[in-house]
């Protein structure tokens, strides 16, 4: 691949990332909503739910970028675990360190006696599985990572025919799960083929390929796919939840077909769009560059904006819900870029 291939590329999914770590922290803003299912309004929630659900693409868009900028190279394996992981495991550990510390604080504060010995072990224990809710990406990213240096060879040596074969039977455990199908299930272990690994292929495959439509008809397919699968989730999650008289997240879900047909329209979306403005430009690639740490810090930033009732109703959540995911992703941004300017900031910036 050429330098200017790579350039091209790189172009469209710095884009595609910003959206979808403002994504991220829309669904963080709108998620206490939803399961205050019949304690705030219909309207209330009603809107939580759309703007939920216009977000749901993006963690399987991340792992579907990670396919597009990872697998199409080569690696030694020492050195990719050595840069690789560096870049990803030590801020993790930083600021799981700094989450296991708020919540051994709320703990303590909320009456609990917890000895130093009984704090010690459930740091450790916060460190194993999670010390705050959002972090279980890393985890699961982290997974990926250790498999593709083995699949990234596998899929460049690989026909088109190979990694359609891949992909469909990827497509058919998402397919064969849904409630309605799950009875007529054969007793076939594909677990091989399940999972997050199917939009890391998927981003692969979709970047490398080329269609033969033209940009607009293509545009059209992308929109299309994005107004259905929306929908399906805005209308699925209603009426479940109506009918359980309760929130029901089915539709949520990142191995639903219905978020598969968002993903791939927003993915062959971005890849035919063009942003010229140098001004758009230079704000997404600064937020692209930032755009692992302010994952790692927005939780942390909602919870001092929550705790000075900045959150989706102070103000008509219509209007709350997009002001309040913009502010944290502005203090957010500000606060890795000033960490990262610290002497040694970067290894724990993110």
């Amino acid at each position: 691949m050429s330098e200017n291939q790579v350039g091209n590329k790189m172009s469209w999914t710095t884009n595609l990332r910003v959206v979808a770590t403002i994504s991220v922290i829309l669904v963080h803003v709108t998620a206490e909503i939803l399961y205050q299912y019949g304690y705030v309004s219909n309207f209330v929630w009603s809107t939580g739910n759309v703007y939920d659900s216009l977000a749901r693409f993006c963690v399987p868009v991340f792992v579907m970028l990670t396919g597009v900028l990872m697998l199409s190279r080569t690696y030694e394996l020492n050195e990719f675990l050595k840069k690789r992981f560096s870049r990803i495991v030590l801020p993790f550990l930083f600021w799981s360190f700094v989450y296991a510390m708020f919540a051994v604080n709320d703990n303590i504060a909320a009456g609990h006696e917890m000895s130093f010995f009984e704090i010690i072990e459930w740091v450790i224990h916060l460190l194993l599985n999670g010390s705050s809710y959002h972090l279980w990406y890393i985890y699961m990213i982290i997974g990926i990572y250790l498999f593709v240096p083995i699949i990234s060879k596998w899929i460049q040596n690989a026909t088109e025919k190979e990694i359609l074969y891949f992909i469909s039977i990827w497509i058919f455990t998402l397919f064969i799960n849904q409630p309605l199908l799950c009875r007529f299930r054969i007793n076939i272990d594909l677990t091989y083929f399940s999972g997050f690994i199917g939009y890391l292929v998927l981003g692969y495959y979709l970047s490398i390929k080329s269609f033969t439509y033209s940009k607009s008809i293509m545009n059209v397919i992308a929109l299309f796919l994005i107004l259905i699968g929306v929908s399906i989730t805005i209308f699925g999650t209603y009426f479940l939840s109506h009918d359980n008289n309760n929130f029901e997240g089915y539709f949520y879900d990142y191995d639903t077909l219905n978020v598969l047909m968002v993903c791939v329209g927003l993915f062959l979306f971005f890849k035919n769009l063009e942003i010229s403005n140098p001004i758009m430009l230079k704000i997404s690639n600064f937020i692209s560059k930032y755009s692992y740490g302010i994952y790692l810090v927005h939780i942390l930033i909602l919870r001092f904006m929550w705790a000075i009732k900045i959150d989706y109703d102070f103000i008509n959540p219509l209007f709350a819900i997009p002001l309040v995911t913009l502010i944290c992703l502005l203090i957010s941004t500000v606060v890795i870029y000033s960490i990262n300017k610290l002497p040694y900031g970067k290894y724990i910036s993110g």
